[in-house]
């Protein structure tokens, strides 16, 4: 597995790959069962796989979740090996942000909702990132997870709004055996927390609508930040003891 610390031997590597299927998984790290879903689809799906680490601190509207969000490149890099992956690309700011953000890539509908409005300026960040780094590796495919629906979505959009000749791939989430979506954040819940965070997953999947599946999450104790249908999904964000977690399923 190479390590590609600059664009340069990004672009090197790319070169040799040529005309083989690449496919792309970028992370911000910190990964785990679910980041390694993607990675093995990826690599079953493609001749060589590339993945990106980079905490990316323009999609972070407090600064201090950026400074705060775990570093674990060690283990990450060994998820990666043992993955199958090819390549790992993990620049530094300057080398994807030479203009500072000055330009950024910016959806004005469905980006200002849910996600959108309790995050300003978030989405921003991930579609600017995300477009620099389909940009850079070329592949034919990149991988997100649909924990994350509402980004997903907006990627696909971007790629065909911008006529990439990438395939956007969403990856069913990945979920402890109780259910809880598997995050990043969860490591900061305490014992008590961990017990009730799966209600979060059995609220929005059996309540009868979104009014509803608000006022059982609240009569559990859980902050609600939204709870909101669309497109045949039931999307929701709640805050228990502090912690943010995001959820999404299908509806009829």
């Amino acid at each position: 597995m190479k390590k590609l610390a600059t664009i340069n031997s990004l672009r090197a590597w790319r070169a040799e790959a040529g005309n083989a299927k690449v496919g792309f998984v970028p992370t911000m790290g910190a990964m785990h069962a679910g980041h390694l879903a993607l990675l093995e689809q990826s690599c079953r799906e493609n001749a060589f796989t590339l993945v990106s680490i980079f905490v990316n601190p323009t999609q972070f509207n407090d600064p201090k979740d950026c400074s705060s969000y775990p570093n674990t490149l060690g283990n990450d890099l060994e998820l990666c090996r043992e993955a199958g992956v090819d390549a790992v690309f993990h620049p530094q700011y300057g080398d994807l942000y030479p203009d500072g953000f000055a330009y950024r890539v910016e959806e004005v509908e469905r980006s200002s909702v849910l996600e959108g409005a309790m995050r300003p300026g978030h989405f921003q960040g991930v579609l600017t990132v995300v477009l620099k780094l389909l940009v850079l590796a070329c592949p034919g495919r990149a991988y997100f997870g649909e924990k994350d629906w509402q980004q997903l979505q907006l990627v696909r959009g971007m790629a065909e709004a911008f006529f990439l000749d990438t395939e956007i791939i969403g990856v069913p989430t990945v979920r402890d055996a109780d259910g809880l979506a598997l995050s990043s954040r969860n490591v900061r819940l305490s014992p008590k927390a961990r017990t009730l965070a799966p209600e979060f997953y059995r609220v929005l999947s059996t309540a009868i609508d979104c009014a509803m599946a608000r006022a059982e999450l609240e009569s559990l104790g859980f902050i609600v930040e939204y709870v909101d249908q669309r497109d045949g999904r039931r999307l929701g964000a709640v805050r228990l003891e502090g912690v943010r977690l995001i959820d999404n399923v299908a509806v009829d």
